[in-house]
């Protein structure tokens, strides 16, 4: 892998301004603004339908936008789209991988779509196999793969061009912790050879291990942006304490206590205080009650800004 300069004098790699898109009458996407610079992670944080989906085909120039500017390796996309997707890598929400394949055909055939010499196929496939832990599977099939082992092949597919920008569209869903951590530990060796990296996803742990900036998208409009730590700081209090399956009065109680914020979610009240002391000195002293208290992480951020209802 080669290395990258994560230096903020960088020109971005992705440059968005008054970016937009309309399905018919439907604002998908609402004028939004935001930079990827070299060697980054960003993420895109939002419930289903904010537009995170759309405003990736927009950056791939697989969806014109309706209107703004939206410049990718200094070109206008979706202008210069092909150019643009030759020095990118995507790794798809779902795997499209070629069942009757050997991962070693998967690869060779995706690799013919690009321009490689022919000589170093093979050794760019050999050095992929090694980095994502399947050099022992090459010849199996696809179909004889597990989970994890899929998402890994897809993962080293999308590294087939040694692309400057991999785009990532929910990587882990689905996968066991194991494979989840494995994964994670490769997405940062990316960054460490100087990748730009622009993730979905729906696990918040992983945003905040993995990411530099995120954009929370909600109702197609950025509504915070800024570091996992930033955002933490920013928007939730810096202490959570929950307790489950109390007692309706005892949890009418204690949500009228007043020194913190509280919000009841089913048979849980969770409180937010920048100072726990006096609430779980409190709790102590009630017989049989247990609590979690713990810092406030990014999960917090996101359903304090978007929301606890399902979305569909």
């Amino acid at each position: 892998m080669k290395a990258g300069n994560n230096g903020n004098t960088s020109p971005p790699v992705i440059k968005a301004v008054g970016l937009s898109k309309r399905f018919g009458e439907t604002e998908v996407v609402r004028d939004i603004a935001f930079g990827v610079l070299p060697g980054q992670c960003v993420g895109l944080l939002g419930p289903n339908g904010a537009g995170k989906t759309t405003t990736i085909r927009m950056i791939l120039g697989q969806s014109p936008l309706t209107s703004g500017e939206l410049m990718v390796f200094g070109r206008c996309v979706p202008e210069h789209a092909s150019w643009v997707r030759r020095r990118t890598g995507v790794v798809p929400q779902h795997d499209d991988l070629d069942p009757d394949f050997t991962l070693a055909e998967n690869l060779r055939v995706y690799a013919s779509y690009f321009d490689l010499a022919a000589d170093s196929i093979e050794t760019r496939i050999y050095e992929l196999f090694e980095f994502v832990n399947l050099s022992d599977r090459a010849h199996s099939r696809v179909d004889q793969l597990s989970g994890g082992m899929r998402r890994r092949l897809t993962i080293a597919r999308a590294l087939v061009n040694d692309p400057e920008l991999i785009v990532l569209d929910e990587p882990t869903t689905g996968l066991d912790p194991q494979a989840r951590h494995m994964i994670w530990a490769r997405l940062r060796d990316l960054k460490k050879a100087g990748k730009t990296l622009l993730l979905t996803t729906h696990y918040m742990e992983e945003a905040e291990r993995l990411c530099d900036d995120l954009l929370i998208i909600d109702h197609g409009k950025i509504i915070a942006q800024g570091s996992p730590q930033d955002l933490i700081r920013q928007y939730v209090e810096p202490e959570v304490v929950e307790l489950r399956n109390l007692d309706p009065a005892l949890q009418r109680q204690l949500a009228d206590g007043g020194q913190c914020r509280t919000e009841a979610v089913g048979d849980t009240l969770f409180f937010y205080t920048r100072d726990s002391g006096p609430l779980t000195q409190r709790l102590q002293n009630l017989p049989g009650l247990s609590f979690l208290h713990r810092p406030a992480n990014l999960e917090d951020v996101f359903l304090n800004m978007t929301g606890r209802e399902l979305r569909e």
